[in-house]
C-alpha cells in the first residue's frame, strides 16, 4: 500500500518540474504539451492517492480533471491554429 502513496508523491514533484516548463516554455505550444502533462499527471496522482486512501471521491476528481484538461487542450490548440 505504500507503494501507492509513494506514485502519488512522485507524481507532485514530476507537476512541479512540468509547471517549471509551463511557465519558462520557448514557444506557446511547448507550454501547451506540459500543461497537458501537467493534467494528465495530476489525474493520475489524485487516482493512485483515492486507491491509498480508499476513498471514491479523490477519483471522480481526477477524471474530471482529465477530461476538462484534454477540453481545454482541445481549445487552446484549435486557437494557436488560428480556427477558432
Amino acid at each position: 500500500m505504500i507503494e501507492l502513496l509513494i506514485a502519488a508523491i512522485i507524481c507532485v514533484v514530476l507537476d512541479l518540474v512540468l509547471l517549471v516548463r509551463v511557465l519558462n516554455g520557448p514557444t506557446a505550444a511547448d507550454r501547451l504539451c506540459a500543461t497537458d502533462a501537467v493534467t494528465l499527471v495530476t489525474a493520475l496522482g489524485l487516482a493512485m492517492y483515492s486507491l491509498y486512501t480508499g476513498r471514491i471521491i479523490y477519483l471522480d476528481i481526477a477524471l474530471v480533471d482529465a477530461a476538462l484538461g484534454f477540453i481545454g487542450t482541445v481549445f487552446v490548440s484549435r486557437y494557436l491554429e488560428g480556427r477558432l
